[in-house]
């Protein structure tokens, strides 16, 4: 699943093709995603300009002047940039035409959404409850160790919950925790205040690496150019059970966690 480093990359891929362009065409060929497209508002975008992009949590949000695009990758989605002349394959759902270059969304699930939304985005329904951004000021130790007081919940969960915080998904959780000694199965309550003080620095240091990389490819992802993310080359403990620790030597485990496969070492995260 695209998390936040991958959704960053994409965000980033597209950005000289569409930002400040105007939108000529939308090509609709499947309208059944999560929510159903809604064909005749996107089309009304025809002819627009884009005044920006940007993204909150793991939406892309094209800003128009009348209203703004939201676009999600959900568990296999990814945008392409493509030549308008180039065939469209079997799940290549929509394209957006700018020129003579289309930004193309396909996704073979179709949990992903291509949504029209009105200002201010932070009042949307998806989005008005969300936590912080990671890599922004208000994400700090102090927040966490403030949010996780009471909870009894695996920290490993505790930070991939995007009410505390988005875009921390499986992997970076596993790697962040990792990172910062941290046993991913312990209660958010029983963590101290400096320990939350180092977690919030690695999950920053983590996904600014991660987004430097082009995010991670382990199944369905690649960047707008048809690149893999290069982040998985950089994995400490994600997918690395039976390996040895690069840090004590000790073998790498494996526990579901809240139905997610989390990876840690018994030596390293106390």
């Amino acid at each position: 699943m695209p998390e936040l480093p991958e959704v960053e990359t994409t965000l980033r891929g597209i950005a000289p093709y569409v930002d400040g362009q105007t939108l000529n065409q939308v090509v609709v060929r499947n309208a059944s995603l999560r929510w159903p497209v809604p064909v005749d508002e996107v089309a009304a975008l025809e002819g627009s300009e884009v005044l920006k992009l940007s993204r909150r949590a793991k939406y892309i949000l094209i800003h128009f002047k009348q209203a703004v695009l939201m676009l999600h990758l959900g568990m296999s989605g990814s945008l392409r940039v493509v030549d308008t002349s180039y065939p469209a394959a079997k799940h290549d759902h929509i394209d957006l035409v700018f020129g003579t270059r289309a930004i193309r969304f396909n996704d073979p699930r179709r949990f992903g959404c291509c949504l029209v939304m009105q200002e201010p985005v932070q009042a949307h329904k998806l989005i008005e409850n969300l936590g912080p951004e990671p890599l922004g000021e208000c994400f700090d130790g102090d927040y966490l160790f403030t949010r996780s007081r009471g909870k009894r919940v695996a920290v490993k969960n505790f930070i991939m919950d995007g009410q505390v915080v988005v875009g921390v998904g499986n992997i970076y959780a596993s790697e962040s925790l990792y990172a910062a000694g941290i046993r991913p199965t312990i209660a958010a309550q029983r963590v101290s205040r400096v320990r939350y003080q180092r977690l919030a620095e690695e999950i920053k240091r983590v996904l600014a690496k991660a987004i430097e990389a082009g995010g991670t490819t382990l199944n369905d992802f690649t960047q707008v150019d048809g690149k893999p993310g290069y982040f998985r080359h950089e994995l400490q403990v994600y997918g690395r059970a039976g390996e040895s620790c690069h840090k004590c030597g000790d073998e790498i485990q494996s526990k579901v966690i809240g139905q997610r496969n989390t990876f840690y070492c018994r030596r390293c995260q106390t």
